[in-house]
């Protein structure tokens, strides 16, 4: 699976995969095989930080 390009529709994906199908985003990455720096990088730059605690960017 490829991640979508615009980073409101990655925030969603991601968020919702956190949710639902992964303890934590490094699972996420390994399994998506994904960059976890791109994916905190790009979500950061529209204002979102992972928060280990709620396992989702908030």
């Amino acid at each position: 699976m490829s991640l979508p390009m615009d980073n409101f529709l990655l925030l969603s994906v991601v968020n919702t995969k956190l949710r639902d199908q992964y303890s934590n985003l490094d699972a996420l990455c390994d399994d998506l095989d994904e960059d976890k720096n791109a994916i905190i990088s790009r979500l950061s730059s529209v204002g979102y930080t992972y928060d280990e605690n709620v396992n989702q960017f908030v």
